[in-house]
């Protein structure tokens, strides 16, 4: 014993440390980081077997599971097209935009999970802001911060909720109503709106990176080879036609029409070729004088003028991408998918180099040519690196869009009315979309997020950990011998170090933590448990500041071509304001004596 901790609090606290570390200076994966830190757990006997497993068979695990084949099914049908297509409006200016994005997207968010709404709206929302002359990071950042907020007005609205949702279950043996968090979320939803409207002011400007790629007329050249050209019969590589200054060879087009990407060193020119090259054009077009070629009869792209063959499409690199410190001369990922890079745009602007040597960072935006693959086929190319987000996917609208409303619908009357719990209610909603043929399983394997699954497994296993080893209790002492026996300026203690540490792990782990330390804190002063409970809940959510801390943040990081430090603007005015404002609105909602 030290300080009154056992040797497995101590492991316990070295973990948690090493995780919060890890996740703040490296660019791990979560799912690895938090598997890791179970895996130590584990080893050491912090944890049992059975209590690892119960984890990952909890009600946040299985709930999420389910509703991803519900989301996929809503996707299918064209429910979820149907509604981002047709809740915005046309609106006279950016102030009046504001509203008439922000309001739907928030309760689209609180029925659909904000994650899900924020990746299919993004689409819609550039091609607005187009329409109003704007900057499209002038409506993406309301866009993620709108769906924050009617995340947290439901269970279903983001995955913190669900984890905090599990975790009181197993303390009071009594389920949440999906829609308890509705009240205080939608009094703070409507405070928020305003709030960012009359902010507006702080959103950044910023350059999509998609003006980047369109304002360059140039993306590739393409240069024919000459039958008696010394190169006919060498490799590209002996050539020295592969990697040369300012660019490197993207395809070589036969005289039959044949196609080869991505080419290899060991592949041979022959008379007639026509090499296409991606980089810096003028540097490019002096391959004509040193290396005896010859302009081809016309150029074969821009990103107006795309042949029938090939596609360009842009994608952007997710945090945690194991394309993160890589470059494509240095990966495998043009091999692997068949496609090769052709630009690279970074906080709105052209990364000037050749584009396969330049190392991709988290949020950097490719111009990538691809063969013609369907949207579907995109979907399935290394989602954990690249996300695409210039789908023309359209689904066909007709019966089963209004079975799979219908199944939505019938899901959310069941949990709210406790006709069935909440996992059974949203497992049976997911049958139902599959024997309705609203979304088949060879198609439902894309849309369940794994890494968020295990995530969650894991942290309810870390908060079983911090409760068995008497970390909480402790914890839980200490604040309140510092903050003294007042409970307002506990639970206000408390909520403001689950803030800020989800602002750099992200809520689902901030929530897992500090649960068990806020029920101590309740019971020890013979509080209302739900008062701490719902203000966790809440103020886990209220990440503003960072793109690390808020998924939605991480979803428009990228096509907004914001930098790190933009969200803090908005994001710290936000916070200060809605979290007084939580506090304040759930003292009164559930009163901390009861």
């Amino acid at each position: 014993m030290f300080l009154g901790l056992s040797l497995q609090a101590w492991i316990t606290i070295a973990t948690l440390a090493a995780l919060f570390v890890v996740m703040v200076r490296t660019s791990i994966p979560a799912e690895v980081t938090f598997l890791g830190a179970l895996t130590i757990l584990l080893i050491t006997g912090v944890v049992t077997e059975e209590e690892g497993m119960a984890g990952f068979a909890s009600e946040p695990v299985v709930v999420h599971a389910a509703f991803f084949i519900v989301i996929a099914g809503l996707i299918h049908t064209g429910v979820v097209y149907w509604l981002t297509q047709h809740v915005f409006g046309e609106p006279k200016n950016y102030r009046q935009s504001l509203y008439w994005l922000m309001i739907p997207v928030s309760i689209l968010s609180a029925l659909l999970n904000g994650l899900n709404v924020v990746a299919m709206s993004i689409d819609a929302v550039k091609i607005w802001a187009r329409r109003l002359n704007i900057s499209p990071s002038r409506v993406l950042l309301p866009l993620s911060c709108a769906a924050t907020m009617g995340g947290i007005c439901t269970l279903m609205g983001n995955s913190a909720n669900l984890v905090v949702s599990g975790l009181y279950m197993e303390k009071t043996g009594k389920p949440l109503n999906v829609f308890e968090p509705l009240l205080p979320g939608l009094l703070l939803t409507m405070i928020a709106i305003p709030l960012v409207v009359a902010l507006r002011r702080l959103i950044p400007d910023r350059e999509s990176p998609e003006i980047s790629f369109e304002t360059t007329s140039d993306y590739t050249v393409e240069l024919l080879v000459p039958t008696d050209n010394p190169a006919v019969g060498l490799t590209v590589a002996e050539a020295g036609l592969k990697n040369v200054k300012g660019g490197s060879l993207v395809e070589i087009v036969r005289f039959d029409k044949e196609i080869i990407m991505p080419v290899t060193d060991e592949e041979f020119i022959l008379g007639g070729d026509r090499l296409v090259y991606a980089g810096q054009i003028n540097d490019l077009l002096e391959l004509k004088r040193t290396h005896g070629l010859v302009a081809a009869t016309h150029h074969v792209y821009n990103i107006s003028e795309i042949d029938t063959n090939r596609k360009l499409r842009t994608a952007y690199v997710t945090f945690g991408s194991q394309l993160i410190g890589t470059s494509m001369t240095t990966n495998d990922f043009e091999q692997k998918n068949d496609m090769v890079l052709v630009a690279v745009a970074r906080q709105g602007k052209r990364v000037d180099g050749q584009p396969r040597e330049i190392k991709l960072q988290a949020g950097d935006s490719l111009l990538l040519e691809c063969p013609p693959k369907s949207d579907d086929q995109l979907e399935n190319i290394n989602q954990r690196n690249l996300t695409f987000f210039d789908s023309h996917f359209v689904p066909q609208m007709g019966r089963r869009t209004i079975t799979a409303a219908a199944i939505l619908v019938l899901m959310f009357v069941m949990s709210s009315f406790h006709i069935r719990p909440l996992w059974a209610s949203t497992m049976l909603a997911a049958g139902l979309m599959i024997i309705t043929k609203c979304c088949r399983m060879h198609s439902v394997v894309k849309y369940i997020e794994w890494d968020l699954l295990l995530v969650l497994g894991a942290t309810v296993v870390l908060s079983t950990a911090i409760t068995k080893t008497g970390i909480s209790d402790t914890i839980a002492v200490h604040m309140l011998n510092i903050c003294g026996t007042n409970p307002y300026i506990v639970l206000a203690a408390m909520c403001l170090l689950a803030l800020i540490t989800s602002e750099f792990t992200g809520n689902v782990g901030s929530c897992a933590i500090f649960f068990p330390i806020a029920w101590h804190q309740a019971a020890t002063l013979g509080c209302n448990p739900m008062t701490f409970t719902m203000a966790l809940m809440i103020s886990a959510n209220l990440t503003f500041i960072t793109p690390l801390g808020s998924r939605t943040h991480m979803l428009v990081f990228g096509p907004g071509g914001f930098r790190f430090k933009d969200f803090a603007r908005l994001g710290i005015c936000m916070q200060a304001v809605l979290f007084v404002a939580m506090l304040v609105i759930i003292n009164i909602i559930y009163p901390i004596y009861s």
